[in-house]
């Protein structure tokens, strides 16, 4: 073989050298693009938070909340297991941050005795060792507690009653996930599930102002049922999702963990 052979022989191997090498690499591309996009990171814990006063009349319970946001602070009130109307509020990064504010609140006369809520003690942190099914149950007897309790709109734990999204903020809240405000922040921060996915603890979302946005929402507590707060003049309540109402106006669900 010649000298002029054996160049052309070997360009021709480096051209099909490049010509593989391109190819495998736009195969690598392909395959990356079609990867799934990572979910939605889950809600945020709650950390420390501050616990104060037994009630047996809600109203009592209500006043305290009052105080306490007067002083800058998300408080809620809920039915406590014993029966008693208790209040929580606060959302600490260390026990000591906790503590400091429960004693300056203790020492102006806003509170008496008080207790603080380890973020461990949630149902949220409890779910690694008991499962996801423990904190959905949880969410839904914490909704369940809160039936028969007025509407307010704007109202999460103030005055008389809650709002429909200051209701399901509370619930999470209570069992230890940091859930938004407002219900169109609320389905901005879940994952999107499909109706027929539905599990206990989700939420489920309407458009009910006609301008086919995000305006309602409520827990779903299982066989098509959910909890929320309807409308001024309501109480909160169980309602169906087969109802025409909610079925002409649902618009979506979502998870958070």
């Amino acid at each position: 073989m010649n000298r002029n052979k054996k160049i052309f022989l070997s360009i021709m191997v480096l051209l099909m050298i490049g010509l593989c090498m391109q190819s495998c690499a736009s195969r690598d591309v392909k395959v990356k693009s079609v990867l799934p996009k990572p979910q939605k990171p889950s809600l945020a814990m709650m950390g420390y938070t501050i616990q104060a006063g037994a009630f047996a009349r809600v109203e009592n319970a209500v006043r305290l909340t009052q105080k306490l946001k007067a002083q800058g602070l998300d408080a809620t009130y809920f039915k406590a297991d014993d029966g008693l109307f208790k209040v929580r509020f606060g959302n600490f990064l260390s026990k000591d941050k906790a503590r400091l504010r429960a004693q300056a609140l203790q020492k102006a006369g806003v509170i008496e005795a008080y207790y603080i809520v380890l973020p461990e003690d949630s149902a949220a942190a409890k779910q690694k060792q008991y499962g996801t099914d423990y904190l959905r149950a949880s969410l839904v007897r914490t909704a369940h507690d809160f039936i028969g309790v007025p509407y307010l709109w704007g109202g999460a734990s103030a005055e008389t009653g809650f709002d429909c999204s200051g209701l399901t903020m509370t619930v999470y809240q209570l069992n230890g996930l940091d859930l938004p405000r407002h219900s169109r922040t609320q389905y901005d921060a879940g994952d999107t599930i499909d109706r027929n996915d539905l599990e206990k603890g989700d939420l489920v979302f309407f458009a009910t102002r006609g301008s086919g946005k995000v305006s309602h929402v409520g827990i779903y507590i299982g066989d098509g049922q959910f909890i929320h707060a309807p409308s001024r003049g309501k109480t909160i309540r169980i309602e169906s999702l087969s109802t025409e109402y909610f079925a002409r106006n649902y618009v979506g669900a979502k998870k958070y963990f």
